[in-house]
């Protein structure tokens, strides 16, 4: 089969292989798709090496076939139409307070371990769910990131007429808008890139450049001076995160969805002054994924109730892999790239 590794370096080659015997416990999927998501762009860009062993297949965004079913699993057969949930939670520990999704042990499938950037991968069973047939295994990819958007709405506890604002207008934060307008809330965007400001208007969605206007006078007058119930912050950038106490209104809550991986400055009087509430979202749960099929099938169904399909940028053949990761270097108003894996 072939495997497309990663040797770091920004440098990547698709070399045969041999398949990997099925383990007790695990299926054989045959991958069809798999996104690129921001994290498979750090790596490649030297970020986690610690937690890689080179060379390695990265990748974790998947859609797939079960194409064996290793002994002990029940429930799955041959053909079956999937996703992965990559997380292995490991030994649970106190600390985790029964948490296990981000658990201390935990190992991230597709960093941690081997990824699904290659023609066939072997997965722990309980990490399937199962994509109904009507959903184009193209939209099976996006499921992963849109559960990741799942579960941080589901942690806003974002409500029907709620005024809510992203910062931040990536894969992530569009499909936070598009799942937090799905439960009936008011949402607007925060974008700098014209595109990507172009393409949520395109969905329906009201959006701001924040260079252009200012963001706090705009979200003033979005709510009619009640100001935001729940603020996503998705920018990754000090920036976003000096706007974000500005926007809530008293008791309002913020959801901290990027990887800030050094720390910014706050201003925490902000939280003291209005009772702000600051909430972490990391991944997901079993029910996030179950949420996003629901969401993606209806879609597929009932056209323009959830429009994945808007945010694929391009799909490319595996061998492609390198011009891929280059072209997202190089075009920032891109959203999602899938990278075909069943050639």
């Amino acid at each position: 089969m072939k495997a497309l590794q990663f040797t770091g370096n920004k440098t990547f080659d698709l070399q045969d292989v041999d398949l990997q015997p099925v383990a007790p416990g695990e299926v054989r999927l045959k991958v069809a798709y798999c996104g690129v998501c921001g994290t498979d762009v750090h790596i490649y860009h030297g970020a986690m090496a610690q937690r890689l062993t080179l060379p390695q297949v990265i990748g974790h965004e998947v859609s797939a076939e079960i194409d064996v079913v290793g002994e002990g699993v029940s429930g799955w057969q041959v053909g079956d139409r999937v996703t992965v949930r990559p997380l292995k939670p490991g030994q649970a520990m106190a600390v985790d307070n029964g948490v296990r999704h981000i658990g201390q042990n935990l190992k991230f499938i597709g960093i941690d371990t081997p990824g699904g950037m290659q023609q066939y991968w072997n997965v722990p069973a309980n990490t399937l769910h199962r994509l109904p047939d009507n959903l184009p295994l193209t939209i099976g990819a996006m499921v992963e990131p849109l559960a990741v958007a799942c579960h941080d709405v589901r942690l806003g506890e974002v409500k029907a007429g709620e005024n809510v604002v992203i910062i931040g207008g990536g894969p992530i934060g569009m499909l936070i808008a598009l799942v937090a307008r799905q439960k009936g809330a008011n949402v607007l965007i925060s974008e700098v890139n014209e595109a990507r400001l172009q393409l949520a208007e395109s969905m329906g969605l009201a959006t701001v450049n924040p260079k252009d206007t200012d963001l706090v006078a705009h979200v003033e007058n979005f709510t009619k001076g009640a100001m935001a119930d729940v603020v996503f912050e998705v920018s990754g950038v000090q920036a976003g995160v000096t706007t974000m106490t500005q926007l809530p209104r008293v008791r309002g809550r913020i959801v901290m969805v990027a990887i800030h991986a050094e720390p910014k400055a706050v201003d925490l009087f902000r939280f003291f002054w209005r009772e702000l509430k600051l909430i972490g979202a990391r991944v997901y749960e079993p029910e996030d994924f179950e949420e996003a099929i629901a969401l993606a099938a209806s879609e597929a169904s009932t056209p323009g109730t959830l429009p994945l399909g808007a945010l694929i940028t391009q799909i490319s053949p595996l061998a492609d892999a390198k011009s891929v990761f280059e072209t997202i270097d190089n075009n920032p108003a891109g959203m999602k790239y899938l990278l075909q894996c069943d050639l």
